[in-house]
């Protein structure tokens, strides 16, 4: 099988990485998760201005998932002979102008709309950036190219989304959108100045999703990807429900802070060692997440038990993404581009996935049902990515 990184131009075995290109990649990652969640975090302020509920405020954050879930197949099939540099960047310009028109928008059904083309853009840049990343770096140091882009979103979670919230809160809601545009535009002339342009598909060669999908270990990958983004957004999306028996209910942003600064440091981990132990990091992250629903299962109640679980969970949830696009980007070769518009597709189904059946947990059990469903669905994860030993997850990195 091909590999995504040897598409990359010959770059030299003994070259450095461009952490000046990466790191653009970066920002443009820390931008579009920035705007699908920051609404989050600023739902009282919005619905107010704009005479909704909150409920209804809320699905500015389903409108952006929607945009992306539904078109970044469909988007990245048709733009596959379109250069990726000019691709990304009407992507940027695309978010600078939607967070513009959200920023001064009066009225719900507009800003609903400039949020389902938020998320259109978002799928495009999240499929662009680990081809781009892979392109850019050596051989031999691509997984560690692909982490540096990663940053981006724990960086959006652990720093991001609380000072957007604290400046939404300060100056108002429409601010925040408003700084978002300003980063997207200074982001253009970033990507100008420091990313390489690089080729689409040529004529002729163009890969259809049926193709891409039959390339062997893509399957394996995206099962055990769906099902590790289920069982952390059953967790994730009602942490403020499942922190009540421990009494650390008013202390959600703590127990979030402790998740973030864990995920930092599980993406350098990732980082440091990817290139050389991918397998072993994949089969280690699942047997950890199901240590830590075992500890949230039994500790519940326990403040200790839940942020030392926080932490480990922070810790593996951090570099996952890392270890899936990486993976993905060795068995699509020259479709990872295509292959990675499948990744954002997958992950926002798990992310609505995880939200349906916690809340349908929360309804019909109780919160303490939640580690356990958790527990049960990692298990045929961690079966499937033990035998994809051959393709997916192989045994011998390539």
């Amino acid at each position: 099988m091909t590999s995504a990184t040897n598409t990359a131009s010959a770059v030299p075995a003994d070259a450095t990485l461009p952490l000046g290109g990466l790191l653009a990649l970066t920002l443009a990652g820390f931008i579009t998760l920035m705007t699908e969640v920051m609404p989050a975090g600023l739902l009282p302020q919005m619905s107010g201005s704009l005479g909704i509920a909150e409920s209804m405020a809320g699905q500015f954050v389903t409108a952006y998932a929607a945009g992306s879930l539904i078109t970044a197949i469909p988007l990245m099939t048709l733009t596959q002979a379109m250069r990726r540099r000019k691709l990304l960047l009407v992507a940027i310009v695309g978010f600078a102008l939607v967070n513009m028109v959200t920023a001064i928008s009066d009225h719900y059904w507009l800003t609903l709309a400039a949020r389902v083309l938020a998320g259109m853009f978002g799928g495009v840049v999240w499929a662009l950036l680990v081809g781009y990343a892979a392109r850019m770096a050596p051989p031999h140091l691509a997984g560690r190219a692909i982490a540096i882009t990663g940053i981006g979103a724990p960086l959006a979670f652990s720093l991001g989304v609380p000072a957007g919230t604290f400046l939404g809160t300060i100056l108002g809601w429409r601010v925040s959108f408003g700084l978002m545009s300003v980063m997207a535009f200074v982001l253009i002339g970033w990507v100008f100045a420091k990313l390489p342009d690089f080729p689409g598909q040529q004529p002729g060669k163009h890969l259809s999703i049926r193709l891409v999908l039959r390339l062997s270990g893509l399957r394996p990958i995206l099962f055990v990807m769906f099902v590790f983004v289920v069982a952390h957004n059953i967790l994730y999306t009602y942490i403020a429900p499942f922190l009540v028996p421990s009494g650390l209910a008013n202390r959600v942003d703590l127990v979030l802070l402790v998740f973030g600064i864990a995920g930092m440091l599980g993406l350098w981990i990732v980082g440091a060692l990817i290139d050389r132990r991918l397998r072993q990091m994949v089969l280690a992250s699942l047997f950890a997440f199901g240590g830590v629903a075992l500890v949230l299962g039994l500790g519940s109640a326990s403040p200790p038990a839940i942020f030392a679980a926080t932490a480990m969970w922070g810790l593996v949830v951090g570099g996952a993404p890392t270890l899936f696009q990486t993976a993905e980007a060795k068995v699509a070769g020259e479709a990872t581009d295509v292959a990675q518009a499948m990744f954002v597709t997958v992950w926002n189904t798990g992310v609505a996935g995880g939200g349906l059946i916690g809340g349908l947990l929360l309804e019909g059990f109780c919160v303490m049902s939640f580690p356990w469903v958790v527990l049960v669905l990692l298990s045929p994860a961690l079966l499937v990515s033990w035998l994809a030993s051959r393709h997916g997850f192989p045994s011998t990195e390539l």
